[in-house]
């Protein structure tokens, strides 16, 4: 859905690493200050326009209003809610969340013409364990690709790294869906899948930053367009057996030893346990 364009690989040099930085951190700005707001009663339009006004503030504008990606119809918001069983690209609306709701928020901000993107699961209140397990081991399943990282490796282990560990406690992977080359453009290459062989794919070198962004369902991993009132809207994406999807997403670095989380911030979620630097 996202376009991306055929394009070479960029390998960043320090200028735009420290540039990608600051975009990345400010994106993850965004999600921390709209955390204290999602609660039940609130509505993904006031979450959205929250975004909005925040990003005025800190001198950012988002990548998402107005984008038209692979879709006829442009992207309406300033950024994505993907609420239950949809899998990504949910546009903001008037419905208030209730209790018990999952939702991921997809935010990517513009700084000085580079682009920080990233998103986080929220939990409404108090879900089911169901809900909240699957939310925690789609966060563990980023974190096992992003372990993955440095250079020398491949992006096949990142996929594999990803797929093993979600099937391995029984959820599914999104095929239809990856995470892409981020820096001046919104979506470059590599494309980088959630799902595959380690060894196979692009080769990782220093000054790759690529987002690593699994849709993980917890039924099967088939999707379809969101059909809601007898037509589609061009961006939602949905669960075929309607069944609960989580993402989370964060920026990564290639360093000339490991990884860089370049979306983390003051508040961001502590990584999982097995992890034990966001860089190396």
């Amino acid at each position: 859905r996202w376009d991306n364009s055929a394009m070479s690989i960029t390998y960043n040099d320090a200028e735009g690493i420290a540039a990608m930085r600051v975009a990345g951190r400010l994106g993850s700005e965004v999600l921390d200050y709209l955390t204290p707001f999602i609660q039940p009663g609130i509505t993904t339009n006031e979450i959205d326009r929250l975004a909005a006004e925040y990003m005025v503030e800190q001198g950012t504008t988002s990548a998402t209003v107005g984008y038209m990606g692979a879709s006829s119809v442009p992207f309406p918001k300033s950024l994505c809610t993907s609420v239950n069983h949809v899998v990504c690209h949910g546009i903001p609306n008037d419905k208030p969340l209730k209790k018990g709701d999952v939702m991921n928020i997809d935010v990517t901000v513009v700084k000085d013409g580079w682009f920080g993107d990233n998103s986080r699961m929220f939990v409404i209140g108090d879900a089911s364990i169901a809900a909240r397990r699957l939310c925690a081991l789609t966060y563990e399943a980023m974190w096992h690709g992003i372990l993955q990282v440095r250079p020398g490796a491949h992006l096949g282990d990142v996929g594999h790294a990803i797929q093993k560990f979600a099937e391995g406690h029984g959820f599914s992977v999104v095929r239809e869906f990856c995470g892409h080359g981020v820096g001046r453009h919104f979506h470059e290459d590599p494309q980088v899948l959630h799902y595959g062989r380690p060894g196979t794919l692009e080769e990782l070198k220093p000054g790759m930053i690529f987002t690593i962004e699994p849709m993980i369902n917890a039924g099967k991993r088939d999707i379809k367009e969101d059909a809601r009132g007898g037509q589609y809207d061009g961006w939602t994406i949905v669960t075929r057996d309607h069944s609960l999807s989580a993402q989370w997403e964060h920026s990564v670095l290639v360093t000339e030893t490991g990884y860089e989380v370049l979306t983390l911030s003051a508040a961001s979620p502590a990584p999982p346990p097995f992890v034990t630097a966001t860089k190396t």
